[in-house]
């Protein structure tokens, strides 16, 4: 319900105009001065304002000019007496909507009304649209500087170039790539060169759930199918209809659910847990995988059939210690977007970082670096990233490299076996950061072993 001030020095006018207004379905509130009008403005918020000019304690068009001031949303009807040629062009220019004259046809009054109202819901709705534009251009252009991948390497700029001539078609793509080389970055640009950008992009980790739950998660089940099944669930491969699915670590999916879904690749349709209906697949498929696929294959864990569909292309993303050359534009990148994200200003990196972030060889891949960045960007108070800044171990491979140059040398009298011994060690603690209680864990040695070989070899962490 539409509120509406009414502002005039006479009561029986007031009155009136509060009996019309009402009985058209407006909530009136009423003031004889214009200090009054202005604090019913400020406290009920209305939707539009009928001024008198001949107010009591201030000039009309003063109060016209005020209102407009405070709250140029609100629409200002000029109904008076006074209604020389130079009070109408004067309030328009101050911003009223229409200026009628005393006396006035009720009709005519309510018309005008009307139309200024429907005339500000079009203002408003014009005005939403252009803000909810804004910020999906905004929240667009943020998503992009996200996921856009920084391409400096030869061997990246020859993927980008692949993944551009590969995005626009429905072939199925099989990424492979250690963990955090950043598969699902390639995987986010490959839906959106897509011709289903409009669809949605559903992605499935196979290792974040138990195997049993993959099959529920991907088909979908109907109220009843299992102990647990409350309510009917639709499943990825129905969320992912007219979009892209994104299967993340496809050799976790077990070997039966594996099969099932080769079935629903060559035939383009799905049956939900607990129902005989089959239901129609619409989606294009990307999946990737952490493992080595020789590995994978010989193992089982992925099998020949899907392997074999899945590859229409792959993708192999190299691991970061294979393009250092990227690693510099990849820092600036982190560095711009979690300086703004603490609303500090954009660090640059010192010549000492840099060089530390050149020779880590980064086992965690992009989403190390990442986190070091992050890192640093928290720690920095000033304008630089500093060697102080960044994660400690980034300073392990150093140490440990002057640890494996201090390791006795025997001549030709030492067994080669020492040697794999002495690196296997040295690359354990380089892997665990320099953590002994890790690294003897992983070797899979007490502790008191690790240290003694550690002295035999003369390594040392300082």
């Amino acid at each position: 319900m539409n509120k509406i001030v009414v502002i005039d020095d006479e009561r029986p006018v007031l009155l009136t105009l509060e009996a019309l207004l009402k009985r058209n379905g407006y909530t009136v509130q009423l003031a004889g001065t214009a200090s009054g009008g202005l604090a019913a403005i400020e406290k009920s918020r209305p939707d539009l304002v009928l001024l008198d000019l001949g107010l009591p304690d201030a000039p009309g068009l003063d109060a016209l000019g005020t209102i407009k001031q405070r709250h140029a949303d609100v629409i200002v009807i000029i109904l008076t007496a006074q209604d020389s040629l130079s009070n109408a062009i004067e309030s328009i220019k101050l911003g009223a909507f229409h200026f009628i004259s005393k006396p006035y046809a009720p009709e005519e009054l309510l018309n005008v009304i009307k139309r200024a109202l429907e005339q500000r819901e079009l203002v408003k709705d014009r005005e939403q649209l252009i803000a909810r534009a804004e910020e999906l251009s905004r929240r667009l252009e943020e998503a992009r500087q996200q996921l856009a991948p920084v391409f400096t390497s030869r061997r990246m700029r020859e993927i980008h170039e692949l993944v551009a001539r590969v995005a626009p078609s429905d072939a199925n793509v099989l990424i492979t790539g250690e963990s955090g080389v950043g598969k699902e970055v390639i995987a986010n640009q490959l839906h959106t060169l897509s011709h289903r950008k409009e669809g949605p992009l559903v992605k499935l980790n196979c290792a974040a759930f138990p195997q049993n739950m993959i099959e529920s998660e991907l088909f979908g089940y109907v109220k009843g199918a299992f102990t647990g099944a409350l309510n009917d669930f639709p499943g990825m491969i129905h969320e992912a209809a007219g979009g892209t699915l994104f299967l993340d670590e496809i050799a976790e999916m077990p070997p039966d659910l594996q099969t099932r879904f080769l079935r629903v690749l060559q035939e383009r349709e799905f049956r939900p847990l607990g129902t005989t209906k089959t239901l129609k697949a619409d989606f294009r498929l990307i999946a990737a995988t952490n493992q080595p696929l020789a590995v994978a294959l010989a193992s089982g864990a992925l099998r020949r059939d899907l392997y074999y569909r899945l590859k229409t292309f792959e993708l192999e993303i190299p691991p970061l210690r294979e393009r250092r050359e990227d690693i510099p534009s990849l820092a600036r990148l982190f560095a711009r977007r979690f300086a703004t994200q603490m609303n500090k200003p954009e660090p640059q990196f010192s010549p000492d970082a840099y060089r530390l972030l050149m020779e880590y060889p980064w086992p965690g891949n992009v989403r190390e670096l990442q986190n070091a960045v992050e890192h640093s960007v928290v720690l920095c108070d000033g304008d630089a990233v500093t060697e102080k800044h960044l994660p400690r171990e980034l300073a392990l491979p150093a140490i440990l490299q002057e640890a494996g140059a201090q390791a006795p040398r025997n001549g030709e009298s030492s067994l080669k076996l020492d040697a794999r011994e002495r690196d296997t060690i040295l690359q354990a603690l380089l892997q665990c950061h320099g953590n002994k209680k890790k690294a003897a864990a992983a070797l899979g040695i007490h502790r008191p072993t690790l240290y003694s070989k550690m002295k035999r070899y003369g390594i040392e962490l300082k």
